[in-house]
C-alpha cells in the first residue's frame, strides 16, 4: 500500500465516501479534502477519517482523486490546486469528462488517470465489504512517471476493484460510451420511454395506477434478470407471449428512426458539442436544466408513485431533489 504514497480524496458524496471508506479499510494513508464550510467534516471526523483543506491536502498529497461533480472540478483545479501539486503527483479522475474535452489542463510534470468504478457508491461500498469488488475501467492520458497505468491499476485495486474485473481503456473511450449509455439508454432513453409508455396507456382510458405498475414498477424485475442472466436468459425466463412480443414488437419502437437518432446523440458527443451545450448551459446559471427537473417532478407518474408508494426513499423525490453536491460523482 505504501507504494501509492499518501491519497489525497476530494469530495465526500455517494463515491467519495464509499472508495474513501474501502481505502481506510485497505489500509491506505489518506485524507480528505474539503473546503473549509463544509457541512461533511464533521461527518469525516465520525468515520475516522482526517478532514483537510483542499489546498493544503494538493501541497501534500501523492495521489490526488477527483470525486467531486464534474462541472465543479475545472474552477476548484485552477483555484486551489494546479499551482500546488508537486512534480510527479498524479491526478486521478472517475470520469474523463475533463480531460477529454480539455476544460482541465494538468502540468506536463504531473500523471493524469482515470480509475472509474462501473457501479454507484453504494454498491463500490457493499461489494468491498462483501470481499467480491466491482468491474473498473483504468486509462492514463499523461504519464510523467513513467509508472501512471501501475499507479492506476494499483488504486483501483485497493479502492475495492476485482483485479480479474479491471479494463484498460483511454479517456476518450470510457468518456464518450459513458455519455452515450446515459442519453440513449440508461437515463435518457430510458425514462423517456418509461413516460411514453405510460401517457400512451393512460390516454387510452386504462387507469393510471395500473399504467404505472406496468410501465414503471416492473423495470426492475425485468432488469434484475437482464443482469443476472443476460438478455438471451431473461427471453427464456417470461413467458412465450412475452418473448414473441420482444421480437416482433420492440423493433417497432427501436426501429431505424431511433437507430439514428443515437447515431446523431453519439456524433454530438464525439464532436464536444454536447460538452459544450452542457456548459454554457451551466454558465448561464442552469435555467433549462432547473426547468426540466420541475417538470419531471409535475409529471403525472410521479403524482401516481407519490400516491401508491408514500413510504419510499429515493434520491430526487418530489419535495427535495437530489442537490449537486450530493450527486453521484462518476457518471452512471
Amino acid at each position: 500500500m505504501n507504494s501509492l504514497g499518501r491519497i489525497g480524496v476530494i469530495g465526500y458524496g455517494s463515491q467519495g465516501r464509499a472508495q474513501a471508506l474501502n481505502l481506510r479499510d485497505a489500509g491506505a494513508d489518506l485524507e480528505i479534502g474539503l473546503r473549509r464550510s463544509s457541512p461533511r467534516w464533521d461527518a469525516v471526523r465520525e468515520d475516522g477519517l482526517r478532514p483537510v483543506a483542499i489546498d493544503a491536502l494538493a501541497q501534500a498529497a501523492d495521489l490526488l482523486v477527483f470525486l467531486i461533480p464534474d462541472q465543479a472540478q475545472p474552477a476548484l483545479y485552477e483555484t486551489e490546486i494546479a499551482t500546488r501539486l508537486r512534480s510527479g503527483c498524479g491526478m486521478i479522475f472517475a470520469h474523463g469528462f475533463n480531460i477529454h474535452y480539455r476544460t482541465i489542463l494538468p502540468r506536463p510534470d504531473l500523471d493524469v488517470i482515470l480509475v472509474a468504478p462501473l457501479a454507484v457508491g453504494e454498491k463500490v461500498r457493499e461489494r468491498f465489504v462483501e470481499g467480491v469488488g466491482i468491474p473498473a475501467l483504468i486509462a492514463c492520458a499523461q504519464d510523467a512517471s513513467g509508472q501512471a497505468l501501475v499507479r492506476a491499476r494499483k488504486y483501483a485495486e485497493t479502492m475495492g476493484a476485482a483485479p480479474g474485473r479491471i479494463f484498460e481503456t483511454s479517456f476518450a473511450e470510457e468518456t464518450e460510451t459513458d455519455l452515450f449509455a446515459e442519453q440513449a439508454i440508461l437515463c435518457g432513453g430510458l425514462t423517456h420511454l418509461i413516460q411514453a409508455g405510460f401517457e400512451t396507456l393512460v390516454q387510452a382510458g386504462y387507469q393510471p395506477e395500473i399504467a404505472y405498475y406496468s410501465c414503471l414498477e416492473e423495470v426492475k424485475y425485468m432488469a434484475d434478470l437482464i443482469q443476472a442472466r443476460g438478455l438471451a436468459g431473461m427471453r427464456e425466463s417470461i413467458s412465450t407471449t412475452a418473448e414473441y412480443g420482444d421480437y416482433t414488437r420492440g423493433p417497432c419502437v427501436i426501429g431505424d428512426a431511433s437507430r439514428e437518432a443515437m447515431r446523431k446523440l453519439l456524433r454530438e458527443i464525439q464532436s464536444g458539442a454536447f460538452a459544450r451545450e452542457l456548459e454554457e448551459e451551466i454558465h448561464s446559471g442552469g435555467l433549462r436544466l432547473s426547468a426540466f427537473r420541475q417538470a419531471a417532478l409535475r409529471h403525472p407518474i410521479e403524482t401516481i408513485r407519490a400516491r401508491l408508494r408514500p413510504s419510499a426513499l429515493v434520491h430526487g423525490s418530489e419535495a427535495h431533489p437530489q442537490p449537486e453536491g450530493e450527486r453521484e460523482e462518476s457518471g452512471t
